[in-house]
């Protein structure tokens, strides 16, 4: 029987939760496709994401520190990963679709700019600056790649990865910068154009699943960017207030195994994902004492003002050559001709301005690609 492999993890869905996402039951993708004979509809989504040449960048994007020289220093494809173990971790204690959790966890920073929440901060300001309202969020960029830019090899000149409905709602919808969520509920009346627009990411996500990788994201970073900054000298881990360590513990391996006993402790068997009042109150405390600890720092502030000033000079020399497709492609500087040919493969509409493809092309950088673009224009 050719799909009996594709059946049998279809019939095992039936044994999750009441509450979980089947394969079967997908809202769709935008353009239908011949169902696989092996995987699933969610497992397809994962591979898409995890061979594409988007999630290869992460490994050389930042997470908080720029550029380390210690090879122990998280990553953003590091960060994904953890996002990934942590939210199966919970998915599986809770009898959820655990490859609908992969898929959104490996997806949600597909669109994460280089430098981290620094070089995304810089992008939403160039843009404002250019007259558009919105700005830039990775969560909103994300699902654009997913949907838009990323390459698709066995297809040249298809873009986009044609998701299914629950995984392009999960990463538009991860937003792990909201510190003072205790209890999540999923928003089960939404629909695919719901996904559209500068509010989408605003709404919670329409599944558990991804209100899984939603706290996991910060389950994921709270205690990693402690381990991090110990690393860099910014604080130690005794530093961590009392009334927090106590309740959470004082390393990242402690911190990370109280919040998931935690959240599946108060979560089994209800259509909601939970922390208790004392555990959530305390990562939100934590959170925050990392703001001020860590990503207010002043080896933090130096290392946003390099990066910062790369992703501004690039923005601008961009959009100043970017009307100019010809010069472009015959300029001396390699970065222009590569901004020239993304242009073109990626076959622009009239309504997708120059504002966008500047910043689609320098989202899309690592930051090493970003610093190499921005010597060849600006250094003498």
């Amino acid at each position: 029987m050719e799909n009996f492999p594709r059946l049998i993890r279809e019939k095992q869905e039936e044994g999750f939760s009441e509450f979980a996402t089947k394969s079967i039951n997908t809202k769709g993708r935008k353009v239908p496709l011949e169902k696989c004979s092996v995987r699933t509809e969610f497992e397809r989504d994962a591979g898409r994401i995890l061979y594409s040449l988007e999630f290869r960048r992460l490994r050389h994007k930042t997470q908080v520190f720029f550029n380390p020289q210690n090879d122990h220093i998280c990553t953003r494809m590091e960060h994904v990963l953890y996002v990934n173990y942590i939210s199966n971790t919970i998915a599986r204690s809770l009898d959820l679709n655990p490859d609908l959790v992969n898929a959104i966890a490996l997806g949600h920073d597909i669109g994460h700019p280089p430098f981290g929440h620094s070089g995304e901060r810089t992008l939403d300001v160039c843009m404002r600056k250019h007259g558009d309202p919105d700005g830039f969020s990775h969560e909103l960029h994300s699902l654009r790649v997913a949907d838009r830019l990323a390459v698709r090899k066995e297809k040249p000149g298809d873009f986009g990865f044609n998701l299914t409905f629950e995984v392009r709602d999960g990463i538009v919808s991860h937003c792990g910068e909201t510190y003072n969520e205790i209890l999540l509920k999923p928003d089960r009346d939404k629909v695919p154009a719901d996904l559209e627009g500068p509010g989408a990411a605003d709404r919670m996500p329409s599944t558990l699943e991804g209100c899984v990788v939603r706290f996991a994201d910060k389950i994921a970073y709270v205690g990693r960017d402690i381990e991090d900054a110990v690393r860099a000298g910014i604080m130690e881990y005794e530093d961590i207030p009392l009334e927090i360590s106590s309740e959470l513990g004082n390393t990242n391996g402690k911190i990370i195994n109280t919040l998931v006993t935690d959240i599946v402790a108060n979560s089994i068997g209800s259509d909601r994902i939970a922390l208790s009042p004392a555990k959530g109150e305390a990562m939100s405390d934590l959170l925050h004492d990392n703001v001020s600890r860590i990503y207010r720092s002043e080896k933090i502030k130096a290392y946003e003002k390099t990066a910062g000033q790369t992703i501004e000079g690039l923005f601008e020399s961009l959009l100043a050559v970017c009307p100019d497709m010809e010069k472009m492609k015959a300029s001396k500087l390699k970065v222009f001709r590569m901004f020239a040919d993304y242009i073109d493969e990626r076959q622009y509409s009239e309504d997708e301005g120059d504002l966008r493809k500047v910043v689609d092309f320098i989202a899309g950088m690592s930051d090493s690609f970003a610093s190499r673009c921005y010597e060849e224009i600006y250094w003498i």
